[in-house]
């Protein structure tokens, strides 16, 4: 007889060299479709989602623009000069940052327009800052109808935009079913050929690409805050924190969006609980300090709603410099509303930073006022009782609260006692800073 050509050991080695070649061609191809997705999404992050909310930002400023203008030509206030450039100046980095992009919806038209508006605004602003008010307000109109002209070109990029972003989600979809699809087949063949290493990398692969499916429906319909239930150390992982930190992205601009108070641009109420309540729960001790202006209802009486305006802008300015001459980087400044600010800071450096406002309030406040007021040191003007009293020229109170001297340090706590210090540092001439120095009982 003759021995058979193909032994058990060929045979063994046959199926062990089918079971890996369909692992490897299995394993080249999830990869190789891996690669494809983490471009494209890559892609998606820097430049597609970047570009859609820096058009966004873009026709914001404009919108700004105009409604700066306006108020301009009609109070003829010079105060919205400064307001106005440095709306200009924002429109230009921001659309610098955008034709960085080279995106393809923007084509040169876009350029034109934008070019054009920017000389149109610069000769408008010019004007309104030399006073020459009728020029200004021929200038205006014109540049009324580039605005327009813009700002309905960006519009209909936008919407170019969002429909490239949703048909680019819905190739990742597609593209990411295929993978699924074939890479399960081709590791199936080597899984029935009985090879357990080849069966746990078809599982691994099976759940990872499930997971980047529903992770790719899930922010395709807008939930951002979706998380991907795996943390690999691989290119799924990598993938899937690129996906998780894209939703991050998206909804943290639009909080901020929301949330930030449109004077001063600085973070409001629902940042600062969220810092608050992050803080509380790590047990380290920090200090609040809230300061609030003095006599300023009978300020914005008397000088008007824009002069209010104008101060409680200056104060977040000033807030914010002290804040970073004298704070860290871990410290946080926000504005509640009306003349009322809040910062987070360490308790070792809570007091010196209070009392760095107060003194350079004290030397900026009577800049807000006229020389007779200030030659007075006082104004007549009526109460909220309809009263004509004798008000003294804007002051500062600081209340500082610090954690540990709370005996439950919860953010209401806080905030009761933030407000009983500041009933009683409005009794008080001039201003002043108050720390509320109880400890914490045994």
């Amino acid at each position: 007889m003759n021995k058979p050509s193909f032994t058990l050991v060929k045979k063994v080695l046959a199926g062990y060299l089918m079971i890996v070649l369909f692992s490897l061609v299995a394993i080249g191809y999830a990869l190789t479709s891996l690669h494809q997705q983490t471009t494209q999404s890559e892609q998606l992050v820097a430049v597609e989602f970047k570009a859609l909310t820096l058009l966004r930002t873009l026709r914001q400023t404009l919108l700004a623009q105009e409604s700066l203008t306006k108020q301009y030509l009609i109070l003829k206030d010079q105060t919205f000069g400064e307001l106005l450039k440095r709306r200009h100046l924002e429109f230009s980095e921001q659309w610098q940052q955008l034709d960085t992009l080279a995106l393809e919806t923007a084509g040169q038209d876009l350029r034109q327009q934008v070019d054009s508006y920017r000389e149109q605004a610069e000769d408008c602003l010019a004007l309104l800052t030399g006073a020459r008010w009728q020029d200004a307000e021929t200038c205006s109109q014109k540049c009324d109808t580039l605005r327009d002209r813009l700002l309905n070109e960006i519009t209909r990029i936008i919407g170019l935009q969002d429909q490239g972003i949703d048909r680019q989600l819905s190739q990742l979809t597609v593209n990411s079913r295929q993978a699924y699809r074939i890479t399960w087949f081709l590791a199936f063949i080597g899984i029935s050929l009985s090879a357990p290493a080849a069966f746990a990398l078809v599982f691994s692969i099976h759940r990872s690409i499930r997971a980047l499916l529903r992770a790719t429906r899930e922010i395709a319909e807008g939930s951002f805050d979706y998380e991907i239930p795996f943390d690999q150390k691989d290119e799924f992982g990598h993938l899937a924190r690129e996906f998780a930190r894209m939703g991050q992205k998206v909804r943290q601009m639009e909080e901020r969006s929301l949330d930030a108070n449109p004077l001063t641009r600085l973070p409001g109420n629902l940042a600062l609980e969220r810092e608050l309540l992050a803080r509380i729960d790590s047990g380290t001790p920090f200090s609040q300090l809230y300061f609030d202006l003095d006599h300023f209802k009978a300020y914005n009486d008397r000088y008007g709603y824009q002069a209010g305006s104008n101060v409680i802008a200056r104060v977040g300015e000033l807030l914010r410099k002290s804040l970073d001459e004298t704070g860290s980087p871990d410290d946080v400044l926000g504005h509640i509303g009306g003349d009322d600010y809040v910062v987070l800071t360490s308790p070792e450096r809570a007091e010196a930073l209070a009392n760095t406002v107060v003194t350079a309030f004290d030397l900026m406040a009577p800049s807000f006022y006229s020389e007779e007021d200030v030659k007075a040191g006082h104004f007549k003007g009526k109460d909220r009782f309809d009263v004509e009293r004798t008000f003294p020229l804007l002051t500062i109170s600081v209340a500082i609260v610090d954690s540990d001297s709370l005996d439950t340090p919860l953010a209401t706590t806080i905030g009761q006692e933030c407000a009983r210090m500041k009933e009683h540092l409005k009794n008080l001439p001039g201003s002043n800073v108050l720390r509320n120095r109880r400890h914490r009982l045994a």
